[in-house]
């Protein structure tokens, strides 16, 4: 599991039973039209979802655990790599009815200081976000491994510049998704959920098709289905998005072989690793860890 996972599990297991979950944001820097939190929520499906309300345009990075994302916009499970997107005076709820905790890289912008970063970047017409979910798709990854990185402590970034990249790839994206047309069922968001902290905990095991549709007890083809809808992308690029994401993180904080942390990350050919992490970062893995900015 990677570090930034465990801090949610001690965080969870520091939770006394019979205390109600608690969201502990940390503010990791702010400027004129925009902010950056770190964001650690220890709530489960015993805490009750309270509606609230977005004051600016939001952008959130999901780095570990899952909820439950309800807005106008749709209802969408939030997932690790996957980024949350908010609108002002939007009202939201957030629910972990089947699973506890998650973590995110919580970014907000003045409607003045997004809506002129949303033009600049190309968007036509209204900067309003039309979807409030964008899935832990490729374009997203180096943002997310990024963020990641940077909030376990050990990395320096500039967040305005980091903020201006992660708003502008996040508006020019949902500017070209279909709004949400249904909602899944409960039960298909209760099985996803299992999968994905699963896949979470054990993403360096052989998890093929066949072995997590058995633990959710569903034939291959409808958990495929279920999984993609539900996620947004297929087990397949979500286990490997959740190997390269922790084997990017190490790379870029720690000191160990490149062979060493493939073979650890569940890449059992280091010429395939290469290979996926230059398709996925754009760059090798010796590249990426010798760039004084990632």
């Amino acid at each position: 599991m990677a570090k930034i996972a465990i801090d949610l599990e001690r965080a969870l297991e520091r939770r006394a039973d019979d205390a109600p979950g608690r969201l502990s944001p940390r503010t990791l820097a702010r400027g004129d039209g925009w902010g950056v939190s770190d964001v650690l929520c220890t709530s489960g499906p015993r805490d009750r979802a309270f509606e609230e309300q977005h004051t600016d345009y939001a952008v959130a990075v999901v780095v570990a655990g899952s909820f439950e994302y309800r807005s106008p916009l749709g209802r969408a499970l939030m997932t690790p790599g996957s980024v949350l997107l908010g609108n002002p005076a939007q009202c939201y709820e957030c629910g972990h009815e089947h699973a506890r905790g998650d973590r995110c890289v919580s970014f907000w912008f003045t409607p003045e200081y997004f809506e002129r970063l949303a033009g600049d970047a190309g968007v036509r017409g209204r900067s309003e976000f039309c979807v409030g979910r964008l899935p832990p798709i490729r374009a997203l990854s180096p943002l997310v491994a990024r963020a990641a990185a940077a909030v376990s402590g050990r990395c320096d970034v500039p967040w305005e510049e980091f903020g201006l990249r992660l708003a502008a790839r996040a508006a020019t994206l949902a500017a070209g998704v279909a709004p949400h047309s249904s909602a899944a069922p409960p039960n298909a968001v209760s099985r996803v959920t299992q999968t994905i902290r699963a896949i979470e905990r054990r993403s360096d095991e052989p998890l093929t098709l066949g072995r997590l549709a058995r633990e959710s007890r569903l034939s291959p083809y409808h958990f495929l289905r279920t999984f993609e809808r539900v996620a947004g992308v297929t087990p397949h690029q979500f286990i490997l998005r959740t190997r390269l994401r922790d084997a990017a993180v190490r790379i870029a904080l720690e000191p160990d072989r490149i062979l060493d942390i493939a073979l650890e990350a569940g890449f059992g050919d280091v010429s395939n690793f290469n290979r996926t992490f230059r398709c996925e970062f754009g760059v090798s893995p010796r590249q990426y860890r010798s760039m004084p900015t990632r």
